[in-house]
């Protein structure tokens, strides 16, 4: 006979199959079950544990135990960036993914905060800047629903940003069409970019900020913006919780024996 926590997190994963629990959505506070004759705290505690061993669910001290979503968002690549999306419209590239990945979105689920630093090293050098010189970072934490999927700095130059939204600190994206349009109205039309990502652990803010069950890894991305004559517009860093994407590229195969650039 299975013990009482065994049978408790059964019921509650098959609760949570069946979608009477949603992604995003807390569990009961463990004293609620306690006193609805679940069992004891320790029966419900060690269920919840269970349940988020098993991957189905997430706890944070102060929040609660939330469910996860099962499928990961598209973080798709390339067509994210589709100038038609922001330039012509107001699709930004989180947008972007949502709409791919067939998921609702808020503007509002992404909140910024701006201010004027001193460039990071990764930062500084994208930029070609001494060490010491100044750019301006815009900060985004980005969620789904209650749950943070990622954060996201972008580092400007302050010569190419100063006066524009980029540098309003109000919340959403920097107005319709995001940061890329402003750059664009400013007269730095975005031409290519590199992307580079690599998974870490995560650190301990990190865990608290993007509501990391125990163990999960984050996955790192560092992203260069340039103009066609090469300039950089902007550097950003973004952190994302590994279990909430499943990254997506599409593209033409190259072939370098006819001349193309490679990279």
């Amino acid at each position: 006979m299975a013990p009482k926590w065994r049978e408790l997190a059964d019921k509650l994963a098959e609760q949570i199959k069946n979608g009477d629990y949603t992604p995003g959505q807390l569990l009961p506070q463990i004293r609620d079950l306690v006193e609805s004759g679940e069992g004891s705290k320790a029966t419900v505690n060690a269920a919840y544990k269970a349940l988020e061993a098993e991957g189905l669910v997430t706890s944070s001290r102060g929040v609660g135990t939330m469910v996860r979503a099962q499928t990961p968002l598209k973080r798709i690549g390339i067509s994210r960036y589709d100038k038609a999306k922001w330039r012509d419209g107001d699709e930004v590239a989180f947008i972007a993914d949502r709409v791919a990945s067939g998921r609702t979105y808020r503007r509002g689920e992404q909140t910024q905060s701006v201010s004027l630093i001193e460039a990071p090293a990764p930062a500084a050098e994208a930029h070609g800047l001494p060490a010491g010189a100044q750019v301006y970072a815009r900060a985004r934490l980005v969620k789904e629903g209650e749950q943070p999927t990622h954060t996201l700095t972008s580092y400007y130059r302050p010569d190419h940003v100063e006066g524009t939204r980029i540098v309003d600190p109000a919340p959403g994206p920097a107005g319709r069409g995001g940061g890329f349009r402003v750059l664009y109205d400013a007269g730095y039309e975005i031409d290519h970019m590199k992307e580079r990502i690599f998974a870490r652990v995560p650190t301990a803010d990190e865990i608290k900020l993007l509501k990391l069950p125990t163990g999960e890894p984050v996955v790192e991305l560092h992203r260069t913006t340039y103009t066609e004559d090469g300039t950089v517009v902007e550097f950003a860093i973004g952190v994302h919780a590994a279990s909430r994407f499943a990254w997506e590229y599409e593209f033409k195969v190259p072939d370098s024996a006819e001349g193309g650039e490679q990279n």
